[in-house]
C-alpha cells in the first residue's frame, strides 16, 4: 500500500521526533519568523501596496509572541547550565569561562524577556516593558558574543590539534576525522552566531541594520538551528 509506504517511511518518523521536541518547533516558527520579516521589507522597497505587506508584518509579529511564549520559564534551564559549567573543572578553563559567560547571557536574556511577556500579550501594560526589552537585548548580545569568542578559539585549537596529527598512521587519520566533524560543528555555531548578533546589534541601535539584513540573518541562523537540531533527532 502507497498509504502504508508513506506512514512507516523512516523521514516521518525523524520528522515527528523533531516536532516533539520544543527546539524543533520554535526554529520552524523562527524560520518562518524572519522570512516575514525580510520579505515584508522586501515588498517595502519594492512599493507594493499595504495589503500585500501586512500579512508579512502579522506573521512575523505573531509568530514572534509564539516563540516568546514558549520560551516562558527556560531562563531556569540556563543558569543551571551556567552552574553545571561553572563546576566543571576538567577541560580548558577558557572554555569554561566563556561557557559560564554565554549561559549567563542567555539566562539574563530570557529573565528580562519573561518580565515583558505579560505587556507583549496584552494581558497588562506596564511602562518598563520597553526598558526591560532593552535589558534582555544586551544580555543577549552578551551570551552571543561569548559563544562567538569560544567558537572562535575552538577552531584555533582545532588547528593546533591538526598539525600535531600523523596522518601516516591508523590513528592519526581517525584523529584527522574527528577533527573535521568538530571543526564543522563549530563553524556552524559560529556563523549561526553572527548571524544572530544581528538582531539585538539592531535591536539596541548600537549597528545600523535594516530589515532586509536582519531578516536574511535570521532566516539563515534559523536555517542552521533546524539542521543540527533535525541532526540531533536522527
Amino acid at each position: 500500500m502507497v498509504a502504508d509506504a508513506l506512514v512507516y517511511h523512516p523521514a516521518v518518523s525523524h520528522y515527528l521526533k523533531f516536532v516533539a521536541t520544543t527546539v524543533g518547533r520554535d526554529k520552524l516558527l523562527r524560520l518562518l519568523q524572519y522570512f516575514a520579516r525580510f520579505y515584508a521589507w522586501y515588498l517595502l522597497r519594492t512599493n507594493k501596496p499595504v495589503s500585500a505587506i501586512q500579512p508579512w508584518e502579522t506573521m512575523k509579529k505573531q509568530f514572534g509572541l509564539v516563540r516568546k511564549v514558549m520560551r516562558a520559564g527556560k531562563n531556569v534551564e540556563h543558569i543551571k547550565a551556567a552552574a553545571v559549567a561553572a563546576d566543571n573543572k576538567n577541560g580548558d578553563p577558557i572554555l569554561r569561562y566563556l561557557a559560564v559567560g554565554r549561559q549567563l547571557g542567555y539566562a539574563g536574556y530570557l529573565t528580562f524577556d519573561l518580565g515583558t511577556l505579560l505587556d507583549a500579550t496584552g494581558i497588562r501594560k506596564t511602562e518598563s516593558a520597553k526598558r526591560l526589552a532593552r535589558e534582555s537585548q544586551r544580555f543577549w548580545v552578551m551570551g552571543l558574543s561569548c559563544s562567538v569568542v569560544a567558537q572562535a578559539y575552538t577552531l584555533w585549537r582545532l588547528r593546533q590539534r591538526e598539525a600535531r596529527v600523523d596522518r601516516k598512521e591508523g590513528e592519526g587519520v581517525v584523529e584527522a576525522k574527528r577533527i573535521e566533524v568538530e571543526r564543522a560543528a563549530s563553524r556552524i555555531q559560529l556563523t549561526s552566531d553572527l548571524c544572530d548578533l544581528t538582531v539585538p546589534l539592531s535591536a539596541l541601535a548600537w549597528v545600523n541594520f535594516d530589515d532586509g539584513i536582519v531578516g536574511l540573518a535570521g532566516t539563515l541562523s534559523s536555517l542552521l538551528g533546524i539542521y543540527s537540531q533535525w541532526k540531533k533527532t536522527a
